[in-house]
C-alpha cells in the first residue's frame, strides 16, 4: 500500500477537469446508475449523454457514412474529410467505451478534431461490442477492416499506404491488438499508433487502481465489469492480444501515448510505454497533470484536451509525410 499515497496525496484534479466532471456527472444523474441497468438501456443512456458532449467543434469538408462488408457483416463507418484533396492519408480511429458501449457518434467531436488538426481523413469503424461479441471478435473485425481498407480505400479517396491506427481506452487496446495481429501475419503495417489512455492489462491490482478506484470518471468496478464482459475466462484475460502489456511488442510502428495522470489505467500506461521502448519501438509519452480518464472528449472545456489534439495532429502529419 506504500505506493497509494504516491498517487493519492500529491496530484489534484485540474480545475477545468473537475468542472467538466461535474457537468458529466450532472448529465448522468438524470438516469439510474448504468452499471445496474440492463445493457440495452445502459447503452442508450451512454449514447445519449455521449452524443450531447460530442456536438460542436470543427466542420469537415465532407462527412460520409459507408457500409463495407467486413468479417461477415456490414460495418458502419463514419468518414471525415477535412479538405477536398484526394487521396488523403488516413487515421483509422477506434472509439473507447470498455468494449461494451459508446460509438462512432459519442466520439465524433474528437474524431473530427483529429482530422482538422492533422489534415488526414479519419475513418471510424463501428466494431462489435461485448458481451454480444466477446474477445477476439472486435480484434478480428479491426484487422479485417484494415485489410479491406488497403484493398479498397482508394475508392473512398484514401491513400491506405499512409495509414495510422489509433484509439482511446478500449479503442487503444484494440489498436495495439490489431497491430500485433498485422505484424504476426506479415502486414500490412500502419505507420503509427495513436494510443490514448489505453487498457493494456487485465491486472486490476496496480496502485493506480487503488488510488483512483472511485471519483475519477472511470472506476475500478467498471473496469472489472468491462473485462468480465469482453474476456470472461482467465485464459482470455491472460491472452497477449487482449492484454497486450503481456505481448512481445517488437516490430510495432512508432507510438504516441497520451495518458491521464489521475486514472486507474495510469500505471499500465506507464508500463506499456516502458515496454514499447524496451522492444525498440519509437514511443513518445505525455502524461497530462490533473487529468482524468476520458479527458480528450472534453474538447472546448479543458485546454489540455485541445493541446493534446494539437500535438497529435502534428505527430500524425509527421507519420504520413
Amino acid at each position: 500500500m506504500d505506493d497509494v499515497p504516491r498517487h493519492g496525496r500529491g496530484p489534484q484534479k485540474h480545475p477545468e477537469m473537475a468542472a467538466y466532471q461535474a457537468l458529466s456527472e450532472a448529465a448522468f444523474a438524470r438516469y439510474p446508475d448504468t452499471t445496474t441497468l440492463p445493457l440495452p438501456i445502459a447503452r442508450e443512456i451512454q449514447e445519449e449523454v455521449g452524443r450531447s458532449f460530442a456536438r460542436g467543434g470543427p466542420e469537415m469538408a465532407e462527412t460520409v457514412e459507408r457500409l463495407p462488408q467486413v468479417h461477415g457483416r456490414y460495418m458502419l463507418c463514419r468518414c471525415h474529410y477535412p479538405v477536398t484533396d484526394r487521396p488523403l492519408p488516413v487515421l483509422v480511429y477506434l472509439h473507447g467505451g470498455g468494449w461494451m458501449w459508446n460509438s462512432i457518434y459519442t466520439h465524433d467531436r474528437l474524431i473530427r478534431s483529429y482530422a482538422a488538426a492533422s489534415g488526414l481523413a479519419v475513418v471510424a469503424p463501428d466494431y462489435s461490442l461485448s458481451p454480444d461479441s466477446r474477445f477476439p471478435t472486435a480484434v478480428e473485425e479491426c484487422v479485417a477492416f484494415v485489410h479491406w481498407l488497403v484493398r479498397r480505400g482508394a475508392e473512398w479517396g484514401l491513400d491506405p499506404g499512409r495509414m495510422v491506427i489509433g484509439g482511446d481506452s478500449a479503442g487503444a487496446n484494440l489498436t495495439v491488438a490489431t497491430a500485433l495481429r498485422l505484424r504476426d501475419a506479415g502486414g500490412p503495417m500502419p505507420r503509427g499508433l495513436l494510443l490514448n489512455y489505453g487498457v493494456y492489462d487485465s491486472d486490476l491490482t496496480r496502485p493506480s487502481y487503488r488510488a483512483y478506484a472511485t471519483g475519477h470518471m472511470l472506476t475500478a468496478a467498471k473496469m472489472k465489469l468491462f473485462w468480465d464482459a469482453y474476456a470472461p475466462t482467465p485464459e482470455a484475460k491472460a491472452d497477449p492480444i487482449s492484454a497486450p502489456l503481456r505481448a512481445d511488442l517488437r516490430g510495432l510502428p512508432p507510438a504516441l501515448m497520451h495518458v491521464a495522470e489521475l486514472d486507474v489505467l495510469h500505471d499500465e500506461n506507464i508500463l506499456m510505454a516502458e515496454r514499447l521502448k524496451a522492444a525498440g519501438v519509437a514511443t513518445e509519452l505525455t502524461v497530462y497533470p490533473g487529468m482524468l480518464h476520458g479527458f480528450l472528449r472534453a474538447l472546448g472545456h479543458v485546454r489540455a484536451a485541445d493541446q493534446a489534439v494539437a500535438a497529435a495532429g502534428a505527430w500524425l502529419k509527421d507519420r504520413v509525410a
